[in-house]
């Protein structure tokens, strides 16, 4: 769906085409109630002058006067409804709207009609719309009523202290240890598995590929749907990678983990957190802002982190993140270590748990995205699992707390940019010190954030890429006044030469809708963006 507008006087190329992915994803939410189930009263009846008790709309009667109901979500909390009213009364007639949230609105009809109501719920959930339609006398006189369910598509956010759901190397949520195979699958029981709740919407894994025989990629998706194009962990012969994934959960509470390689492998899957259609926590997100960098001591005291050792990171309180904030979205770097190992990132006031968040080999560095609650004393650890020194670098992109307005909407997976695909994107691989801006935010106005797994391959040496908002409008773009962007002193994903290298991106939007992606090397690159959801505050 990608296509490369012509190169401004900086180099930069931008993805313009349309992608309304809110509206679609929201549109798949509808729901209805047809006339035929309106409930009449004091309708006049055939040889009398009114009815005293309800009548049923089957029922003969000289009069007639139903409600048909039909509602389409338009965003996150919005609901679009259609009263269809049939009337054989006079006029004026009065429609009554109970939207279910403490809140109602009335509007006038001259008969049979279709009303357009629309409404904006203050909180994700599940709600009863019920309409009354009141004939010329009022309140006093005949009416009819129907109710239709509506369930917001947007989801809040619960963060969960780290857990292993599945581990195939030892049988951990499978019916036995073993690989998976190629192109087999692993499917994930996420609803009613350690404590999280049965109306789970989405669920935020840390997947982890391990014991590699030759190159592949994992797809993470909703058990009982198609199975997407889409990657999320891409790997190599000998590779332990892990990769964050936001997932829907299928109706029957599974996940699946397909395996697309010849080769079996060992999957692992580390539970942070959840999405309900209730009212949790919201998401903020921010400009990318380092909070903890080792190698000069920022956030924490100068120097190697050793092995077996852990520090803590005060997150709340500072730097823009509230005091309420209940857990926070992270890119984890780590970098010069010594020998193998991983990072585990967890929150203060527990024992550090048996998962992990970021692993390396010697020498590696690699980065990778977290959502971790936040401690008690908004604090998180940070421990180094291995027996050897490594750098340690902590971003942070954004957070979730009770009084952030987003909401979560998954959409069907769907790649954004290739630059491969010389048939949608003939500007070839990303240069040296060049960027590329996505418009995410021209048809998603309402829009604050993405969730995207952006993939580096085609390395010709060592390098990382820095994904932040731009400050221009697309108008400055297309009349070529824009001013090129600074990338911020951050990274999402580092690479070496060779290596193809995924990480999960939860982007701000910032204030124009356009996300920029700098490659920070002094090679080409080619990158892959895939769109997983949407953050909207609407």
């Amino acid at each position: 769906m990608a296509r490369a507008a012509g190169p401004p006087a900086d180099g930069a190329h931008g993805v313009t085409s349309s992608k309304d992915l809110l509206k679609t994803a929201a549109n798949a939410f509808t729901f209805s109630s047809p006339a035929d189930r309106s409930v009449q009263q004091n309708l006049p009846a055939a040889g009398k002058k009114a009815a005293t008790a309800p009548q049923a709309s089957g029922a003969a009667a000289d009069a007639d006067l139903k409600v048909g109901l039909s509602g389409t979500a338009t965003s996150a909390r919005v609901i679009d409804l259609k009263s269809e009213i049939t009337s054989s009364l006079g006029t004026p007639l009065t429609l009554v709207i109970d939207w279910g949230d403490g809140t109602s609105s009335a509007e006038h009809a001259s008969g049979t009609e279709t009303k357009t109501s629309q409404h904006a719920y203050s909180e994700v959930g599940s709600y009863t719309v019920k309409v009354t339609v009141y004939g010329p006398d009022g309140a006093n006189g005949p009416s009819a009523t129907n109710e239709m369910p509506f369930i917001t598509p947007g989801s809040e956010f619960t963060p969960h202290s780290p857990t292993r759901l599945l581990d195939s190397r030892d049988g951990t949520g499978a019916a036995q240890a073993a690989q998976v195979p190629a192109w087999g699958e692993a499917r994930v029981k996420v609803a009613g598995n350690s404590g999280i709740p049965a109306d789970v919407a989405a669920v935020v894994l840390n997947v982890t590929v391990t014991n590699t025989k030759a190159a592949g990629h994992v797809r993470a998706y909703a058990d009982g749907t198609e199975r997407p194009t889409t990657s999320n962990v891409n790997y190599s012969a000998g590779d332990s990678v892990p990769n964050l994934v936001i997932v829907p959960v299928g109706k029957n509470g599974y996940v699946n983990l397909y395996n697309s390689g010849e080769q079996g492998v060992d999957l692992i899957a580390d539970v942070t957190g959840y999405f309900t259609r209730t009212s949790a926590n919201g998401y903020t997100p921010t400009d990318p802002t380092r909070f903890v960098d080792t190698r000069e001591g920022l956030g924490t005291s100068r120097g190697m982190v050793p092995g077996r050792t852990q520090f803590d990171v005060q997150i709340t309180g500072t730097r823009g993140v509230p005091a309420d904030a209940k857990a926070v979205a992270l890119n984890v770097t780590v970098t010069n270590p010594r020998s193998s190992g991983h990072l585990t990132v967890f929150p203060s006031g527990q024992a550090a748990p048996n998962t992990s968040n970021v692993n390396f080999t010697g020498g590696q560095t690699i980065a990778n995205s977290v959502i971790v609650p936040v401690g008690a004393d908004g604090k998180i650890i940070v421990r180094n699992g291995g027996w050897d020194p490594a750098d340690v670098i902590v971003d942070v992109v954004g957070y979730y707390s009770p009084d952030s307005v987003s909401a979560y909407i998954p959409v069907r997976p769907v790649r954004d940019l290739d630059t491969r695909d010389s048939s949608q994107w003939p500007s070839g691989p990303l240069k040296p010190y060049r960027y590329i801006y996505s418009t995410f935010g021209e048809e998603n106005t309402t829009a604050t954030a993405m969730v995207l797994n952006t993939t580096v391959t085609n390395t010709g040496g060592a390098g990382h890429l820095t994904v932040s908002p731009d400050p221009n409008a697309l108008w400055q773009y297309e009349n070529k006044t824009h001013t090129p962007p600074v990338p911020p002193n951050s990274s999402t994903l580092n690479w070496t030469a060779g290596k193809t290298v995924p990480n999960l991106v939860q982007a701000s939007l910032g204030v124009n809708g356009i996300v920029d992606f700098f490659n920070r090397s002094g090679n080409n690159i080619d990158l892959v963006i895939d769109i997983f959801g949407v953050y909207d505050r609407h």
